[in-house]
């Protein structure tokens, strides 16, 4: 019974427990809601007042801009109606004008047809006068017209040649004038300075001790240089010089630039000595390529050739009568420059034609033809137009001179030659012998190198040594001092001296 009594207790329990479980549950469930929809509610109006204002902000924005939109439309209005007002104005004042031009053609027709008025009344009088005239002579207007046109064309006949004849006296005297005048002013707007090549070069070095070093074991570092450049070098008792002595100067400036190179790196022998030389001579050939575009730049003349460019450096180490051919080229292209702009003709085609003319006097070897047509031939080779080519060959007449281009080329080249100082006709002929030893040598088989040193003293010959022997080499001095002593005229004696060797190369690897 107890058990029973504390079951039921239990259930009892139990239920009146969870009846005040969802008694609670629903009071915070009401809670809640409540809650939430007051907050619903503040959250409400407060996103109705966010929309207020922003739809006040764009409203006051709009106004804004529509408040602009009429500033400006007021704006253009009061511009168009400006414009409307000048128009209107322009029309105004080209009615008034066409007016005024109406009453001018009026006036102009009634001018014109008085002018017409008054011509038939002078020629009725002119009538008049002419009958009156043939009466009192005897002669109708036609016969004394044709009596009068006769003695007026003796007459003018007669002056007509007299003014001729002082026209054309008149005209001489002033042509030589003009053209002496033309002259001058050309000769002293271009000033040069007069230099003359030297055969020699100077070498200068810091002490005694390079000079040993130069020298070399028993001479051959020398030797090697000699051999290698094709100079004679004098080493003697002046200080701090050594002097490099060859009549070519591109021989000169490459033994002297290689001895720079060499004195510098201190390493002096054999085979550096050559691997130098070929290094320098290299160097000199841009060197020779720079200094032909320099002078084309500096003149504006364009458009030339590679080998036109590169025939011009090597001007730079020519000589004409002892004059630099570089710089007789440069003077004799101002020289047509001004020449042609006194004439009224292009400076810039003169200039360039003064350029080139003695082009021809580049080539190393001997030429058959004369240089001013083995000029024009080498240039017209390499495109150059044919007035320019005319030009460079007609300078020395050897050429028909066809454009204005040639007699002016050929003044200026004669004016800058005859500048005193300028050239020295001994030094042309020196180097021309020194130019024929060397040819002479070349001329037999077998042989690679020669080299007229000393003055023309000495020419050495080099032979290859797998194309004669000892003896053959032996003979072949005797055979060319003979055929020097018959074609050719020379102070003094010549050496000729005639080297083979033999190398012998490896690498060790």
């Amino acid at each position: 019974m107890n058990v029973v009594l504390i079951i039921i207790a239990l259930v009892v329990g139990i239920v009146a427990g969870y009846a005040l479980f969802l008694f609670v549950i629903k009071g915070k469930k009401n809670s809640i809601l409540t809650d939430a929809a007051r907050e619903a509610e503040v959250l409400k109006e407060k996103k109705l007042l966010e929309v207020k204002e922003q739809f006040l902000n764009k409203k006051s924005e709009f106004e804004k801009v529509q408040n602009q939109h009429n500033h400006d439309m007021q704006i253009r209005e009061n511009q168009f109606r400006q414009r409307e007002q000048t128009i209107s104005q322009k029309e105004q004042e080209l009615t008034q004008r066409r007016q005024e031009v109406e009453t001018l053609a009026v006036n102009m027709d009634n001018q014109k047809k008085l002018l017409a008025m008054k011509e038939e009344e002078l020629k009725k009088l002119e009538l008049q006068e002419r009958e009156k005239l043939e009466k009192i002579g005897g002669l109708s207007a036609e016969d004394a017209k044709a009596r009068l046109v006769e003695s007026l064309k003796e007459e003018a006949r007669t002056d007509a040649q007299a003014y001729i004849n002082e026209i054309v006296e008149d005209a001489k005297l002033n042509a030589t004038q003009e053209a002496k005048k033309i002259v001058i002013q050309t000769i002293q707007r271009v000033g040069a300075e007069a230099a003359v090549e030297n055969s020699v070069s100077v070498f200068h070095i810091d002490n005694d001790e390079v000079k040993g070093r130069i020298i070399g074991r028993e001479g051959r570092n020398i030797r090697a240089l000699e051999a290698a450049a094709g100079v004679e070098i004098v080493v003697d008792d002046t200080p701090e010089a050594i002097v490099i002595s060859a009549f070519d100067p591109i021989r000169r400036e490459v033994c002297r630039l290689a001895l720079h190179q060499l004195v510098a790196d201190g390493r002096i022998h054999p085979g550096r000595i050559e691997e130098v030389v070929a290094k320098v001579k290299k160097q000199l050939d841009e060197e020779i390529i720079e200094t032909g575009k320099r002078t084309a730049i500096d003149l504006g003349v364009h458009g030339l050739h590679p080998e036109l460019v590169r025939a011009i450096g090597k001007m730079k180490y020519r000589s004409s009568y002892g004059q630099n051919l570089l710089q007789h080229a440069r003077e004799t292209a101002n020289l047509c420059g001004v020449m042609a702009a006194e004439l009224g003709l292009n400076p810039k085609k003169a200039k360039r034609a003064g350029l080139l003319h003695d082009i021809g006097k580049v080539p190393d070897e001997q030429l058959e033809l004369p240089h001013a047509v083995w000029g024009a031939q080498f240039a017209e080779k390499y495109h150059e137009k044919p007035d320019i080519c005319n030009a460079i060959g007609a300078h020395h007449d050897e050429m028909e001179m066809e454009t204005l281009l040639a007699p002016i080329v050929q003044v200026c080249d004669a004016i800058s030659g005859a500048r005193p100082g300028a050239r020295r006709e001994i030094v042309e002929a020196y180097i021309k012998r020194l130019n024929d030893l060397e040819a002479i040598a070349m001329s037999y088989p077998g042989v690679t190198k020669t080299y007229a040193i000393q003055a023309g003293r000495e020419l050495r010959v080099i032979v290859g040594a797998d194309k004669m022997n000892d003896a053959e080499a032996e003979a072949l001095s005797g055979e060319i001092a003979n055929k020097i002593q018959t074609e050719m005229t020379y102070p003094g004696q010549v050496k000729i001296t005639v080297i083979r060797e033999i190398r012998s190369v490896a690498f060790a690897k």
